[in-house]
């Protein structure tokens, strides 16, 4: 087994954990008396606790970046990249489009990815030397090739109004493509665009743990995630565009520029 196939292992079990994390507390939204967003934050923590508890457990030299103040062991080689619940809103509402996402990354190149959606039972993994997958079967991207045929997703900032340019990029898209639509869970929009469900996805509103590990997932697969310029990506810049890889890529760059 390499290297890389047993941090992937490990980031596959604890996006597990994390999941059943998540379901559980989603249980308790009905017979708790707390509000509904003290709970979310309760379930976020715990999520992220389990997923770091078993990775540190595993690699207790490794560095670790996460959405609930999770920052540790900065000189490390190694950092996990970790968002617990990524869509946080669909889970307070009930809404199944959410999931966990994990990265690795080894002297800031990424190497491992892993989200785990828990309502479908769906986990996507990549890791540098094996193949890119959903659920142990390989994945890759859809064959869409003209804007006029793409199915894409946007992630706006959150009170948005008419006036940001986010805003003006979804309405400039309309019109070249399919459809656009707004879900709510940037990992899980990626990905889809990984497997082939989504052909294109853009956001200018992402932190590091929204967007590591399907970006990687989504490179790994045979699609394109780079920043909204078409340049390589950076995870800690807020500029995403992935797509299927096809011409529909620079095609979006035209569009959203």
């Amino acid at each position: 087994m390499s290297k890389t196939t047993a941090f992937a292992d490990i980031a596959e079990a604890a996006a597990r954990k994390g999941g059943e994390v998540l379901h559980d507390w989603s249980e308790r939204f009905t017979v708790s008396e707390k509000s509904r967003a003290n709970l979310v934050t309760e379930a976020d923590f715990a999520s992220q606790e389990a997923i770091h508890s078993l990775i540190k457990e595993a690699f207790p030299d490794h560095g670790f970046l996460g959405e609930e103040g999770l920052s540790e062991n900065d000189d490390s080689e190694f950092c996990w990249v970790i968002d617990p619940l990524d869509g946080t809103s669909n889970y307070v509402h009930g809404f199944p489009y959410y999931c966990v996402s994990i990265a690795l990354e080894h002297k800031g190149e990424l190497i491992v990815g892993v989200i785990y959606d828990p309502n479908r039972n769906e986990l996507f993994r990549a890791a540098a030397d094996e193949p890119t997958t959903c659920n142990g079967k390989a994945i890759q991207p859809s064959a869409v090739a003209t804007l006029p045929e793409t199915f894409a997703v946007a992630s706006l900032p959150v009170g948005a109004g008419p006036e940001n340019p986010a805003m003006a990029r979804f309405m400039n898209a309309i019109p070249h493509v399919q459809t656009v639509q707004r879900t709510g869970s940037a990992a899980l929009n990626l990905a889809y665009v990984a497997c082939g469900r989504i052909d294109a996805y853009w956001s200018t509103s992402l932190k590091p743990w929204d967007v590591a590990a399907g970006a990687f997932i989504v490179n790994r697969a045979g699609g394109r995630a780079t920043d909204m310029l078409g340049e390589p990506i950076d995870i800690r810049v807020p500029s995403l565009l992935a797509s299927n890889g096809s011409a529909i890529h620079a095609g979006m760059v035209g569009v959203l520029s």
